[in-house]
């Protein structure tokens, strides 16, 4: 069965660049971000890991882990962060999961279940391990997207989604479409226009059923 929204993250021990961890100990009380890769030294992913790494700061700035994935060993992710830093002019001080055995990537669903992972394969041998999951420090899945090998991801949207995630997490909002931080809000049906007011304050009614509210704090 795929993994859903809302669903509790596996919680896996996994071997990374930087040891062994158990997933849901080190996310802890953070946010996390685990993002998956075909192969080490490709290029798209290469690119990927160079805007991951300058993001460093604003990862921090949410209280976010962040947690790359890659079929190939623990040596290679060594060799290939040289690339990532010389390329993305940022230091990837992230682990990477050594998923040589696909363990992490089945349990995710990031590829079928009868993928191998065969001698001199390519990159197209595990073509579907090109995943996002954000997970909420409940250890529960809160957003997933999936690409293909041929685009590379947007992370500048990957920090929109996730200041969306949260700031309506465990709270009766939503944000609208292409919100940015700081932009007003959607208050939920849940409440009524009454309880939404003392809330949140005064609504701004597009509709009945489209309320507005400042962005809280």
């Amino acid at each position: 069965m795929a993994l859903r929204i809302n669903d509790t993250a596996p919680d896996l021990t996994v071997t990374t660049d930087q040891g062994e961890i158990s997933l849901h100990d080190w996310i802890g009380d953070s946010w996390a971000i685990i993002f998956s890769h075909p192969k080490d030294f490709t290029p798209v992913c290469t690119t990927e890991f160079g805007a991951v790494a300058q993001l460093a700061d604003e990862w921090a700035k949410r209280n976010t882990k962040v947690l790359g994935v890659s079929v190939d060993g623990v040596e290679d992710h060594k060799k290939w962060k040289g690339d990532i830093q010389s390329f993305g002019g940022a230091e990837p001080t992230f682990p990477i999961v050594a998923d040589d055995g696909l363990e992490l990537a089945k349990a995710f669903d990031m590829l079928p279940a009868d993928a191998y992972l065969p001698d001199g394969r390519t990159p197209a041998d595990s073509a579907t391990v090109r995943s996002v999951y954000i997970i909420a420090p409940n250890k529960k899945v809160q957003l997933v997207m999936t690409y293909p090998m041929t685009v590379g991801r947007n992370f500048a949207e990957v920090v929109r989604a996730l200041d969306g995630l949260q700031r309506t997490y465990e709270q009766p909002l939503a944000t609208p479409a292409n919100w940015e931080t700081g932009q007003d809000v959607i208050v939920a049906l849940a409440l009524d226009d009454a309880a939404a007011e003392e809330k949140y304050g005064t609504l701004d009614k597009k509709l009945p059923y489209l309320r507005f509210a400042k962005n809280p704090g």
